[in-house]
């Protein structure tokens, strides 16, 4: 980090945007602390298959970088995704900013307090290291490591001392996981309210998981989860925090549910509200009708929706994946460039599912 008191003519790279956009692959492995209080132990994750793994080295001075320390690289990513979707080529990894726009973009008050929480938040995530094996592999080697940001600068008035702009250097891991396809997921701005790290990181792994996941939802063991969260404490104490969430039932945009089994330990599954009535009924999602040949079209159509037929393509050939969440990712990705939108929108889809998943391996 470094300071300098001059002004900075520099705040041009900050673009206004209406849709949050979160890197995906952040919201389902334990990156962060969820904790409030100062976090010196480190995060070491496995997946279940033993494919991936994550290591999160705090900073013995500063601790590790919170889930609410991602709201600055939620808005960063925002931000690139905007530039690339009004054409921008020469797209920076260094993003100049006013702390007070920051601030309001990701729902916070903008008083000295704010500011200095501002500035804590930046040496957290510029001094956190973390070492990954995803995407170690397109760099041909078998871990790569880095902090979230590489560097931090805040210029300082010399008469008031109050900031004249500051900047932030992403780190290539996470520039290049929002610039990739699919590397992003909108998120909800009602996000950015809720206080609970425990409520956070679980409406971020509901929109990676349930987000198109359907009617259905998706499930998931406590135990599983309990190791995707890296969290401190017990078990015990998880579940306890899991089962009152869910029943309070507050988080924006999806249902929480325990479910018992006869069997082994609960499983939570997380649902669309908007697949859920009051009554708590799940609403069932139309089904398209099916047609031998889709009319091909270069025009957006408004409903865009997968045969039987290509969905049952789809599941021999990426066994274990979810259908409907690789349909979301496609979309999104249909929604970054309009002239991308294919005249065969199922054959596109079948392609664009093949990269998504070899790329993912």
């Amino acid at each position: 980090m470094t300071m300098s008191h001059r002004r900075n003519d520099q705040i041009d790279m900050v673009v206004p945007f209406v849709h949050f956009r979160d890197q995906r692959e952040t919201m389902e492995r334990p990156f962060f602390s969820i904790a409030k209080q100062k976090r010196l132990k480190e995060i070491d994750y496995t997946s279940p298959d033993g494919s991936v793994w994550v290591r999160v080295l705090p900073n013995q001075a500063y601790g590790m970088a919170t889930i609410w320390d991602a709201d600055i690289l939620i808005w960063a990513a925002s931000t690139i995704c905007e530039m690339k979707k009004r054409g921008r080529n020469d797209i920076p990894r260094k993003l100049n900013f006013m702390p007070y726009d920051l601030l309001k973009g990701i729902g916070r008050e903008t008083g000295g307090r704010q500011y200095k929480l501002l500035r804590d938040a930046l040496f957290r995530l510029q001094s956190t290291s973390v070492r990954t094996n995803i995407r170690a592999e397109k760099a041909k080697r078998k871990e790569r490591q880095f902090s979230w940001i590489d560097a931090f600068d805040d210029t300082i008035d010399e008469e008031t001392n109050a900031s004249r702009g500051m900047s932030i250097t992403l780190s290539d891991w996470f520039y290049e996981g929002v610039l990739m396809d699919g590397g992003v997921l909108a998120i909800d701005p009602a996000y950015f309210g809720i206080t609970g790290g425990r409520e956070r990181w679980l409406y971020r792994i509901a929109r990676k998981h349930a987000g198109g996941a359907g009617e259905g939802g998706f499930a998931i063991s406590l135990p599983t989860l309990f190791e995707k969260s890296g969290a401190e404490g017990t078990y015990r104490r998880f579940k306890f925090e899991i089962a009152k969430i869910a029943k309070a039932d507050e988080l924006p945009g999806f249902v929480l549910r325990i479910e018992e089994k006869e069997r082994g330990e609960p499983h939570l599954r997380m649902i669309r509200r908007d697949l859920v009535t009051d009554e708590g009924l799940i609403v069932p999602a139309p089904k398209p009708k099916r047609t031998r040949k889709p009319k091909a079209s270069a025009e957006l159509p408004l409903f865009r929706h997968l045969s039987d037929e290509t969905i049952a393509l789809c599941r021999k050939a990426h066994p274990g994946w979810d259908v409907y969440g690789l349909k979301t990712e496609f979309d999104h990705w249909l929604e970054g460039d309009a002239a991308r939108e294919p005249k065969n929108y199922e054959s596109a889809f079948l392609g664009f599912a093949e990269r998504f998943v070899r790329d993912a391996d």
